[in-house]
């Protein structure tokens, strides 16, 4: 009958069914739909399948994976248990000859003995059975497997034949390399030797694999075609289409193919978020250890990227845009160019910090804090239990302040700022390098297709409408507008398509929003003002304390307690942070998943952003400026003082805050959490699927390849992989006037990161669908002003929260040999201790073995003798006038010398822009050529055909040619 014949599968109408591929059928007489099982494989093609990286025939790829829920049937549905059966051109014969009418018949009805629940099931399997018949008939292929080690999930195999890859290649207009190849050249012969020389010195650090091999030719491309496939290397179909393409053009399908079981109709999207399905997902290459592993691009990358043994080599981001895409692609490139620049900047602060050490005892204004021969006696730092001090017991803090408030600091500030700007520009550089390498040049973003929650919105929208549309209305003009809106719903799934969503519709979403917002603000700065009262209850408290060594540490431990109190409200506001943005863009009802992304994006960033660097703004900015003087102190209830700076200034707690943060969330929160979350969440599945009633040896059993994807954790997407780069960009650049270590910080984590995210992106998650992007969109503007901001807040900073202004004021003005002597007794004002307010005074006055009649403050402040007593002074007003012109200079310049670098380097490397015209031109001579020949063709078609229609009408020719014709026959 047929022999060796391979038959794609199609399901049936009634039954739930399984499709496998048969091979080696000797004969068939008649197909039982009931149940057919045949499965000659061989044992190679045993031995391949087994791993769930093809069909049952050892030969189609799983290009993608779909599952769902699987319950045992009740007694009353056993009978409706599905088989596995092949479905060849004789069975789908038979199936058109059954009558149709079970399918068209509506959703039966829950009889007494079937529940609910199990009519639930039934509605969910229906649209199953729908959703994937129309899968079939866009020409993919499907397998079913309930029967697998996992109890509970079937999943759906899903294959792209060659037709259906070639057609969805040309709707997403993908452009794949040519036969055509050309040489790339450099711009110059000295660039060459030079780039030939970095390459040979740099060898050790690139990994070993061969996107990174430095190639003289690059394939031409162009927007794949099925008109022009004589263009494309076609030789080895199986590798054309690559597994990353494949799975997103298997994925565009989904999100284009529609269920309308339910009247409206519903995407893949939909029948996630309503259960149908439980997950979607391509596959992993292949495993990444074991004895008989094969090679694969999955291993390759987790031995040459995602091991921390090589985390001193370039990432190889050839093969992660060819494994996980252009998206994912261009997040790890920027990540490494963030990385490569961070190390100038750490160099930099490191030579800053050295510097602060180095000159340390030759500053003056330390050594006068610390000469103990300078009896100056401070004003009490807080009511009552707080006693008056010698200036000379603040050496420690003075000395440390030093190393980050010193003339080093403005340079560095400076130096940043540019190296943002060098940043940026290097940045667009390397991304069109990326996009010319990797085929993006002219690459326009389509429309997204509607998200799930969009469509249910507007079918909860037509439905309404249809509800009103059951009411006739009177009046002639009302009867009209009745019938159109009912002549709308009766077209189904139209009606729904036609609707949308209008801002009438959403505003009661965007005011929640901003309520929400405020609030979370609010929240924030509420946990803030909470640290400082608890900073001032300790430090009265300790005070208090009987013992010495207590009393003289009060400092020290208030800040630190309260950094780290600061850094555990910081990691656990910041998760509740991220789900109430989610929750609230999610209110909104974006239409598309770009629109969800980039209005999530926004509101993570400015809640997040508040929540990191409130405490630091505070003790930057506002931090003992809102204390008083001595007699007139303001209060917080009428009973907190507000606190006050120490004598070094708040340049030094400013630093320790910024260090504890900044370290606590790289440490806590980017290493620890990621690491430790999905190897919780992947154990947590584990045990629950171990908790059915297997048998031991079938739980010793290897899973296969779709099922052990299935354990691992989901993508969730890039935004929190930038959104802790961004933070930690803000670390470096906002305040780095104050820690100038915080490149040297922000480096180390970085390298660990990477290969943290790589090992993350391999093992523990979930291959993500290949996004195509040709740049880093919204961020790159985050970033741009994150780095604007940057310039102002270390302009204030080097202004009002270190000495520096001050100290070149007096040195300049007030100085009587133009030298820093005496500065320190410039800065400090006189309070006579009889005008302290009544319960105030110090309860101990005499605690340093003498009377006091004059204490000293920081403030630029008239004595008490003078005619306007404890008013500000002229000092004051120079210092602040400075400030101010400092401020306005130092952005000015430096924001127009940023300008000047992004002016002078041009965005698009002259190199890649050469590269890039070139192939228009040998594109447009390929299609001339291609044009000359097809009109050679039809030439010489036309005078053939004029020949013959020649010799057809000339009867002098016809007899010759039919007697030579007869010689040759005979």
């Amino acid at each position: 009958m047929m022999t060796n014949e391979r038959y794609s599968a199609v399901p049936s109408t009634d039954k739930e069914v399984d499709i496998i591929n048969i091979k080696g059928i000797e004969e068939i007489g008649y197909v039982q739909q009931d149940s057919i099982l045949l499965n000659c494989l061989t044992p190679e093609e045993t031995a391949q399948c087994r791993h769930g990286l093809y069909f049952q025939d050892g030969e189609r790829r799983v290009d993608y994976v779909l599952t769902y829920q699987v319950k045992k049937p009740s007694s009353s549905r056993a009978r409706r248990h599905s088989s596995r059966f092949t479905d060849n051109a004789l069975t789908r014969s038979l199936r058109r000859t059954r009558p149709q009418a079970r399918s068209a018949k509506p959703d039966p009805e829950p009889g007494p003995q079937e529940t609910s629940a199990d009519h639930h099931e039934d509605d969910k399997r229906f649209r199953r059975e729908e959703f994937e018949g129309n899968l079939r008939e866009m020409g993919l292929e499907l397998e079913k497997d309930e029967d697998g080690k996992t109890p509970g999930v079937g999943f759906v195999k899903i294959h792209a034949p060659w037709n259906v890859l070639c057609r969805e290649a040309e709707f997403m207009k993908l452009k794949m390399p040519t036969r055509k190849v050309y040489e790339v050249k450099q711009s110059s012969s000295v660039m060459e030797k030079i780039n030939t020389f970095i390459s040979k010195v740099t060898d050790p650090l690139h990994p070993n694999v061969e996107e990174n091999r430095i190639e003289n030719v690059k394939h031409l491309s162009h927007p794949f075609s099925r008109e022009k496939q004589h263009l494309f290397d076609l030789s080895d179909r199986d590798s054309f289409f690559d597994s990353k393409t494949r799975s997103s053009i298997v994925f565009e399908v989904l999100k284009r193919t529609k269920c309308t079981k339910s009247k409206f109709s519903m995407g893949i999207t939909s029948l996630l978020g309503s259960g149908a399905y439980l997950a979607a997902y391509p596959l992993h290459d292949g495993d990444i250890d074991g004895e008989n592993v094969e090679p694969n691009d999955r291993k390759l990358l987790y031995e040459e990227w995602a091991s921390y043994s090589v985390f001193y080599k370039y990432q190889p981001v050839g093969l992660i845009r060819k494994y996980f895409g252009e998206k994912i692609g261009l997040y790890f490139a920027w990540l490494g160019v963030y990385t490569q620049m961070l190390i100038p900047a750490s160099l930099v602060g490191v030579f800053v910090f050295l510097y602060g050490c180095v000159t340390v005892d030759d500053d003056i204004p330390s050594m006068e804090i610390c000469d103990s021969r300078r009896n100056i006696t401070m004003c009490p730092l807080c009511d009552r239990v707080c006693s008056y001090w010698t200036l000379n017991s603040a050496c420690g803090t003075a000395r440390a302040s030093h190393l980050f408030d010193n003339p080093a600091t403005v340079f560095f500030s400076i130096f940043m700022a540019l190296w943002a700007a060098f940043f940026m520009e290097h940045w667009k550089r390397r991304q069109m390098r990326l996009n010319y390498e990797w085929d993006l040049t002219g690459f326009e973003e389509e429309e997204d297709h509607p998200r799930a929650e969009y469509e249910f919105r507007v079918m909860q929208k037509s439905l309404k409408k249809e509800h009103k549309a059951q009411k006739r209305p009177t009046g002639e003009s009302s009867v009209k507008k009745w019938k159109q809106t009912v002549h709308s719903v009766m077209r189904g799934q139209k009606m729904s398509e036609k609707e949308k969503l209008t801002c009438r519709d959403r505003c009661p979403a965007y005011m929640t929003n901003i309520v929400m917002m405020l609030l979370m603000i609010g929240v924030t700065f509420a946990i803030v003002f909470g640290v400082i009262l608890y900073r001032i209850s300790t430090k009265a408290a300790l005070h208090m304390s009987s013992n010495p060594t207590t009393r003289s540490n009060v400092r020290l431990t208030v800040k630190t307690t309260a950094a780290i109190i600061n850094l555990v409200v910081i990691l656990i506001l910041d998760e509740v942070y991220g789900a109430v943005a989610r929750w609230l863009t999610a209110l909104e009802v974006p239409k598309t998943d770009k629109s969800f992304e980039e209005r999530l994006i926004f509101k993570t960033f400015i809640l997040k952003f508040v929540n990191a660097f409130t405490p630091i703004i505070y003790i930057a900015f506002f931090r003992g400026r809102l204390v008083g003087r001595p007699g007139s102190y303001l209060y917080v209830f009428e009973s907190y003082r507000m606190e006050e700076c120490a004598h070094g200034g708040c340049l030094m707690e400013l630093c320790i805050q910024l260090s504890i943060t900044m370290l606590g969330k790289q440490l806590i929160q980017n290493n620890l959490f990621e690491i430790g979350i999905p190897k919780l969440k992947k154990l947590i599945r584990y045990i629950k699927s171990k908790r059915s009633a297997f048998q031991e040896e079938e739980r010793e059993k290897k899973l296969q390849r779709y099922e052990t994807d299935f354990f691992l954790e989901p993508f969730a997407g890039l935004t929190p992989e930038y959104m802790e780069m961004i933070i930690q960009f803000g670390f470096v650049t906002l305040f780095v006037a104050s820690f100038p270590l915080a490149p040297l910080f922000a480096l180390l984590n970085n390298i660990i990161e990477i290969r943290l995210d790589a090992k993350k992106f391999v093992a523990e998650l979930r291959r993500p669908v290949a996004a195509r992007a040709k740049d880093i969109g919204i961020w790159y503007n985050i970033l741009r002003g994150v780095a604007k901001i940057a310039v102002i807040v270390n302009a204030f900073v080097i202004s009002f929260t270190s000495d520096f202004i001050p100290r070149l004021v007096y040195q300049y003005m007030f100085s009587p040999d133009g030298s820093m002597h005496g500065f320190v007794n410039h800065t400090l004002s006189y309070f006579n201790v009889s005008h302290f307010q009544n319960g105030t005074a110090p309860l101990e006055p005499e605690i340093l073995g003498f009377s006091v009649d004059i204490c000293r403050y920081k403030d630029y402040r008239e004595p008490p003798w003078s005619p306007t007593p404890y008013e500000v002074s002229k000092q004051f007003w120079a210092v602040l006038a400075a400030r101010l012109a400092f401020v306005i200079v130092f952005q000015n310049v430096v924001m127009l010398m940023s300008d000047v670098v992004d002016w002078i380097i041009p965005d698009i490397p002259k190199d890649i822009s050469v590269q890039i015209h070139k192939e228009k031109i040998l594109m447009m001579d390929l299609f001339m050529k291609e044009e000359q020949g097809k009109l050679q063709v039809l030439d010489n078609l036309t005078v053939d055909g004029e020949k013959e229609n020649s010799s057809a009408h000339s009867p002098q020719l016809r007899p010759r040619a039919v007697s030579h014709t007869q010689s040759n026959s005979f």
